[in-house]
């Protein structure tokens, strides 16, 4: 048995970059940075920021180019995938990335910090919770979409 999973929560670093390829794809690509905050011997707090390369695929990657800019907290789920190329100096260069296969937003929509939740939880969020994308410069109570009804 053989497992490919990758599950991620993190700030994106930079708007998403929407390309489509000769078939007509759509492909998505940013990177997300995650935190890692512990104690060392001495009692000092350290930091360790990661830096993930994502990349998404279809109809996922639309939404990513439509709702996601920079400093976004989002939750990524997929697999990871290494390619490989040999660069115009001859070098071979390797690029290792997390190919979406489901992604959460955690911010509110129009607000800038994340929502009241510190952080993913198996249990489904209470439907006051859920993250409201608003339409246009709207105020929420008017006109507003409710994530589970984005179809991804």
């Amino acid at each position: 048995m053989n497992l490919n999973k990758a599950m991620i929560i993190g700030n994106l670093t930079r708007d998403p970059e929407v390309r489509n390829t000769t078939g007509g794809q759509s492909v998505a690509s940013f990177s997300v940075a995650t935190n890692q905050v512990w104690t060392d011997q001495s009692g000092q707090k350290q930091e360790r920021v990661e830096y993930h390369n994502i990349v998404a695929w279809r109809r996922l990657a639309e939404i990513c180019g439509q709702y996601l800019r920079k400093g976004s907290k989002i939750y990524i789920e997929g697999r990871l995938q290494t390619r490989d190329w040999t660069g115009q100096d001859g070098v071979k260069r390797y690029r290792t990335e997390i190919v979406a296969e489901n992604m959460i937003m955690l911010d509110r929509a129009g607000g800038s910090g994340p929502r009241s939740s510190s952080g993913f939880s198996e249990q489904p969020p209470m439907p006051s919770e859920e993250p409201v994308i608003q339409v246009g410069d709207q105020p929420a109570d008017e006109e507003e979409i409710k994530v589970e009804n984005i179809p991804f």
